[in-house]
């Protein structure tokens, strides 16, 4: 069974975007999850640009191994919407995070952006895949 099993037909231009940047973030894609978090508060997050993310990262001395596309940007602001105050309580520990989901030894190529999807599915969020590429 593969990702994409579920469908019986893909969405519309799901296909171009996956020959484009395989099972990882494009900045546009990235953006647009951004977008919609919030925090527990339900305010929208302040987004952090890839370089910002970067120095967070560098300044925490975590370097990723598994780092394609605009994943880790995308599992940083996840992190800060969901887990920032809580489970994690700094962003020390955010660094970390994203570290640990994005180099997970039982882990898989493209595990931001499938979970990711599998939560758009399950809400019923619909992608337009095209403004994505």
């Amino acid at each position: 069974m593969n990702r994409l099993d579920y469908y019986d037909i893909l969405p519309a231009g799901l296909d171009a975007y996956l020959s484009h940047y395989g099972w990882h973030f494009s900045k546009a894609l990235c953006e647009w999850a951004i977008s919609r978090m919030r925090d527990k508060k339900g305010n929208r997050i302040l987004a952090k640009s890839k370089d910002k993310v970067d120095a967070v990262l560098n300044s925490n001395g975590i370097e990723i191994e598994n780092d394609k596309g605009y994943d880790k940007v995308f599992v940083y602001h996840m992190g800060v919407s969901d887990y920032l105050g809580g489970s994690v309580p700094d962003e020390a520990h955010l660094a970390q995070y994203v570290k640990d989901v994005l180099d997970d030894k039982d882990g898989y190529d493209g595990i931001a952006l499938t979970r990711f999807l599998a939560d758009c599915n399950g809400k019923g969020v619909p992608i337009a895949w095209e403004d994505m590429i």
